[in-house]
């Protein structure tokens, strides 16, 4: 009997990817709510996409192929949520709720440089570059003020150096931040 082909292309055996059985049950899940046909406590959200996480597997499915599928996945998924909003609640429910999250992400945005964000409490653990962080949030000040071209890609894709402690950025809260904005950029792209 012929195996059917997997979606995804696989690293080598001795190098790490993400866990075959993992992705495909989220995939089947998606699918299912994409179709109408997922049980109600298993509905796949544009948010949900965009915080799935696998765990590593020697042999797996080759993580850039794979992130780059649940990209154009939350897309998709974004742009039936606003869809649906609009529907339901009209045009104007989605301006006012795309306004909102908007506002308080420029907020933080109008920070002064290297005080946007919390310093971690504890000294020896892992935060972000302040410089880095700093020029992303420059970089999505003109995004969102000044109509310079941005990719949701290039948020998604946001890497940043490492710094100790107070020297650097709190990363949960950056991390939140930058989810918040795929998920504004996503909404309106």
């Amino acid at each position: 009997m012929r195996q059917a082909a997997l979606p995804f292309e696989t690293v080598a055996a001795n190098e790490y990817g993400y866990s075959i059985e993992q992705v495909d049950e989220f995939l089947a899940r998606a699918r299912g709510t994409f179709n109408g046909t997922g049980a109600d406590d298993e509905i796949v959200t544009s948010h949900l996409v965009r915080r799935t996480a696998f765990d590593p597997q020697k042999g797996g499915y080759d993580a850039r192929t794979v992130d780059s599928a649940l990209d154009r996945l939350e897309d998709v998924f974004a742009k039936r949520e606003r869809e649906a909003l609009v529907e339901a609640e009209g045009e104007e429910a989605w301006l006012q709720q795309v306004g909102r999250l908007s506002t308080i992400l420029r907020g933080r945005l109008h920070r002064q440089p290297g005080e946007r964000f919390r310093r971690p409490s504890r000294r020896n653990v892992a935060s972000y570059n302040v410089e880095d962080v700093d020029a992303l949030c420059d970089q999505l000040a003109d995004y969102f003020e000044k109509d310079v071209p941005l990719s949701v890609d290039s948020v998604r894709r946001a890497t940043f150096r490492e710094a100790q402690g107070q020297d650097g950025y709190e990363e949960s809260q950056v991390d939140a931040f930058l989810d918040r904005v795929v998920e504004l950029m996503a909404s309106i792209d």
